[in-house]
């Protein structure tokens, strides 16, 4: 089962300094009325819904640089993704953003769906695997400028540290006994993850809004560009965290079915080198409840990979 996805590190609306709220309605034209804050997600700041005057509502998300530096960081980003992203794109509309050098603050337009369900609805997956597709077409070649984007959140089997296989190990024993195999997998990287796509970066059911006809795709900061396969492989790899198995379904999924079999082993190979490298060297003030994601998804990787090889 696909942990709980929520950190109590947010705030809260009236937390949000004066100037800063302030500054948020004169962008928006409206004061705020209402405001309900939004627990899920790991994100450290503020997430809410808001309502104004005339009955709107839209997605509010503020961070601090001096309290919480990297979502700061990760809200810039995302503002300058989704400036880039087509209208036609099945994600929020960014319709404001504020950076005052501390607080940086992004408005959304208000999605009125839901979270998948979890464990996985094969129903609602097979949308959700359809949406990919089709997301897929929409973002090839990336309408985004490679400059804003970071690099990939994948690998790491090559740069481990005595340290950390130590720390890995309780956590996945079959990682440590296998680190050549995956080192491999991880050189290969250059040829397997090469392509022109904008990739999510973060595909879980977590980022991902369902309404009664459209599947959004929401938090874009991770965003990088490479292979189309590479989202699909990773979402399927947290499928089976709900009993899914993710093989027949990269089998007959038409970004999955044609590909030599190195170029998903090496996605998920990279998927849980990235997530068990970060865990395994959290340090005391890391929220909990992130690090149990990772590593509940990085398990994910390697059942699926473990089946594989």
């Amino acid at each position: 089962m696909l942990p709980n996805a929520s950190t109590d590190r947010r705030i809260s609306w009236s937390s949000v300094p004066a100037g800063v709220t302030a500054a948020i309605e004169r962008l928006l034209g409206s004061p705020v009325v209402a405001a309900a804050d939004q627990p899920g997600g790991f994100s450290e700041g503020l997430a809410a819904r808001v309502r104004l005057t005339d009955g709107t509502q839209v997605f509010v998300k503020a961070a601090s640089t001096a309290t919480a530096p990297a979502a700061a960081a990760f809200h810039r980003r995302e503002i300058a993704v989704t400036a880039q992203l087509p209208a036609h794109a099945p994600v929020s509309r960014l319709l404001a953003s504020h950076d005052d050098g501390d607080w940086v603050a992004l408005v959304f337009e208000n999605i009125p769906g839901r979270l998948p369900a979890q464990p996985w609805q094969r129903a609602e997956l097979d949308r959700v695997l359809d949406a990919v597709t089709d997301l897929t077409r929409v973002l090839s070649p990336s309408p985004v400028d490679g400059f804003v984007l970071g690099p990939p959140r994948l690998g790491g089997w090559l740069t481990l540290a005595d340290s950390a296989v130590d720390r890995i190990r309780p956590l996945s024993p079959w990682a440590v006994d296998h680190l050549d195999d995956l080192a491999q997998l991880e050189e290969k990287a250059p040829l397997a993850l090469a392509g022109d796509c904008l990739q999510h970066g973060d595909l879980y059911p977590f980022n991902l809004m369902l309404t009664d006809d459209r599947v959004f795709v929401i938090d874009w900061p991770h965003a990088w560009i490479g292979a189309a396969h590479c989202d699909v492989v990773t979402l399927l790899s947290s499928a089976s965290l709900s009993g899914v198995d993710p093989q027949p379904l990269a089998e007959a999924h038409p970004l999955t079915r044609h590909l030599h079999a190195d170029q998903i082993d090496v996605v998920l190979a990279m998927h849980a080198g990235f997530l068990l490298r970060i865990a395994a060297t959290a340090g005391p003030t890391a929220d909990p409840a992130l690090v149990t994601m990772m590593v509940a998804l990085a398990r994910g990787s390697l059942r699926w990979l473990r089946s594989r090889l």
